[in-house]
C-alpha cells in the first residue's frame, strides 16, 4: 500500500465530529480542501502536520446569526470570527441584509447599522458576486432581508403593503433566491417593519416554497406577547410552506422572566408538526439600536455608539439622562443615531434556552462600532467554556453538534458540520481545558483563549493566536432540504 500524503495532517488529538457520537482517537488528513482520510496515519506524511496532542479536533463552527453582510467585505480578515474557531456565517438577519439596496435607498434604523453609501448593491446577485470577487475568510451563508425589500417596494413604511408593493417586494424575493439567498429574514419588531402585518408576511414569503428556502425571524414580541409571537411566526412558516428559524429566542423584560418554562415547550410541539429552529446567544444582554420609545428603555443600557456624542460611549443611558435633567427617551434622541446593549434577560432563562436540545448557537454581533457587544469575538468560546465545561449544561459533544452538525442541517448545507472523508476540511483544533471567552462588556475585543488553529477550506487560516492573512471562504447554497423536525435528531 502506497503511503498516503496530505497537505495537513493533524495528529493525535480527539475527534469531536459533529454528528453528536461519543469523541474517538484519530488523524485528520487534508487533501484539496477535503477531508481525505480519518484514522490511524501514523505512516503518513504532510506538508505540514499539527500536533494535537490534548486537543478536540472538531468541525469548524457555523454562526447561525449574525450581522457580518457589510464586515465580510470591508474587514475580510474576519479576525473576530476565525480567532474563535467559526469557519462559517449566516447573514442577513433580523430582516436587514447589505443587498438589495439602491444608492438613493432610505436607510432607517436598524438598517443603518449594516450598510452605507460605500457597499449598496441594487441586486442580491451583486452583493453576491462581489464576495466571490474578493473572498472572506470564512465561508458565507446568506439570508435576504425583509426590510430590505420594504424599503426598496414602499415609499411609507409605516403602514401595511399593499398588493402591488408585495407583488414588487416578491419578485425582489425571488431575484436574491435565485442569486444564492438560502432564505428571508424579517424584524417586525424593529419600526421599518413593524407594520407589516401577519397577511403582508405571510404573502411576501409565499417564494420561499418554490426555492425549499427558510424563513427566519427576529419575532414581533420577545416580552409579554411572547408566545403570540411564536404563533404568528409559525403561521407565517405553514403559510410559505417554509422551514423555519426563530432567531436568538429570548425573554427580555423581568415581568417575563422565567416564561421560557412555556415558550420552550410551545416551540417543541410544533416541531412535532412543522420544521422549526432556533438558535440563542449565551449572555443575559441584547445588542441593537438605541430605542426612542420610553417603553423599551427601562433597566441598565451601556452605550456601545453614537455619532453625536462618541465620548458617552460605554455610559450608561440612565446616567446621561439624570446628567442632561432628561428622560431617557429625550437622551436616547439626543444620542441619534446610536446603538447600544440592554441588560433585559434573566440567566436563568438563558440556561433554559442554551440547553435545549434543538437550540443553535448564533453570536448576533454586530462588527461596525469600536465597543461591540462581546459576544462578538466570545460566542463559542464561552459555550465551550464557561456553558458546557464549568457549568456542566451539556456534554461537549452536543455543544459542537449545536454549533456544527445542527446548523449545517437546519440551513441545508451539505458536506459542512460534520468531520468525515470527503467532507469540506474546515476544522478548529482547541483545548478543551483552557477554551474560554475572554471578552468582556468593558473589554469586548479580545480573542478567545484555547483556540489553537483554525482551517477554512482546508487552508490554515488561524494559528496559536494569529490570524494567517488566508482568505478561502465561499459562498454556501441551500443544497439539502431540511427535515420535518431538524431538532429532534437522535
Amino acid at each position: 500500500m502506497a503511503e498516503q500524503h496530505f497537505e495537513i495532517l493533524i495528529r493525535g488529538g480527539e475527534v469531536i465530529d459533529g454528528s453528536k457520537r461519543p469523541r474517538f482517537k484519530a488523524d485528520v488528513g487534508i487533501r484539496a480542501g477535503q477531508i481525505a482520510a480519518i484514522g490511524d496515519l501514523q505512516t503518513a506524511s504532510a506538508e505540514r502536520v499539527i500536533n494535537a496532542a490534548g486537543k478536540i479536533v472538531a468541525p469548524g463552527f457555523i454562526d447561525s446569526h449574525t450581522h457580518d453582510d457589510q464586515a465580510l467585505l470591508l474587514q475580510p480578515q474576519m479576525e473576530f470570527k476565525v480567532s474563535q474557531g467559526v469557519t462559517a456565517v449566516v447573514t442577513g438577519n433580523c430582516g436587514i441584509s447589505v443587498a438589495p439596496l439602491l444608492p438613493q435607498s432610505p436607510m432607517p434604523a436598524p438598517l443603518n447599522l449594516l450598510s452605507d453609501a460605500k457597499t449598496r448593491f441594487s441586486t442580491f446577485r451583486e452583493y453576491l458576486a462581489a464576495l466571490t470577487a474578493a473572498p472572506p475568510a470564512v465561508n458565507v451563508i446568506p439570508m435576504v432581508g425583509h426590510t430590505n425589500l420594504r424599503v426598496l417596494a414602499m415609499s411609507d413604511l409605516d403602514r401595511a403593503a399593499s398588493q402591488d408593493e408585495i407583488a414588487h417586494m416578491q419578485a425582489l424575493l425571488r431575484e436574491a433566491l435565485s442569486a444564492g439567498a438560502v432564505g428571508l429574514s424579517t424584524g417586525t419588531y424593529y419600526p421599518p417593519a413593524a407594520a407589516a402585518t401577519t397577511e403582508e408576511v405571510s404573502e411576501v414569503a409565499r417564494p420561499l416554497a418554490e426555492f425549499d428556502a427558510l424563513y427566519v425571524t427576529h419575532m414581533r414580541d420577545e416580552g409579554a406577547h411572547c408566545q403570540q409571537s411564536i404563533d404568528e411566526t409559525l403561521q407565517i412558516g405553514r403559510g410559505a410552506q417554509a422551514a423555519v428559524v426563530i432567531s436568538h429566542h429570548k425573554l427580555a423584560g423581568q415581568a417575563n422572566w422565567g416564561n421560557s418554562a412555556k415558550t420552550l415547550p410551545q416551540i417543541e410541539s410544533a416541531m412535532q408538526c412543522q420544521c422549526v429552529s432556533l438558535d440563542c446567544y449565551p449572555y443575559h444582554a441584547s445588542s441593537t439600536m438605541l430605542h426612542l420609545q420610553e417603553e423599551r428603555l427601562p433597566g441598565k443600557i451601556l452605550i456601545a455608539t453614537s455619532e453625536p456624542h462618541p465620548e458617552l460611549q460605554g455610559k450608561e443611558l440612565g446616567e446621561i439622562a439624570r446628567e442632561w435633567g432628561v428622560s431617557r427617551a429625550e437622551a436616547s434622541a439626543r444620542l441619534q443615531p446610536a446603538s447600544a446593549i440592554y441588560f433585559s434577560m434573566d440567566e436563568r432563562d438563558v440556561q433554559r434556552i442554551l440547553q435545549f436540545e434543538p437550540t443553535m448557537i448564533g453570536s448576533d454581533g454586530i462588527p461596525s462600532n469600536e465597543r461591540p457587544h462581546p459576544r462578538l469575538w466570545g460566542t463559542f468560546p464561552r459555550v465551550l467554556g464557561h456553558y458546557s465545561r464549568d457549568v456542566g449544561l451539556f456534554p461537549l459533544e452536543t455543544a459542537v453538534w449545536k454549533m456544527t452538525g445542527l446548523t449545517a442541517q437546519v440551513f441545508g448545507i451539505e458536506r459542512r458540520g460534520v468531520l468525515a472523508e470527503g467532507n469540506f476540511a474546515d476544522v478548529t483544533v482547541f483545548d478543551p481545558h483552557t477554551v474560554r471567552d475572554t471578552a468582556t462588556f468593558d473589554d469586548p475585543m479580545q480573542a478567545a483563549a484555547g483556540i489553537d488553529c483554525v482551517i477554512v477550506n482546508g487552508a490554515l487560516a488561524y494559528k496559536a493566536g494569529t490570524y494567517l492573512g488566508t482568505r478561502t471562504g465561499a459562498v454556501l447554497k441551500r443544497t439539502a432540504p431540511a427535515k420535518k423536525s431538524p431538532g429532534v435528531l437522535v
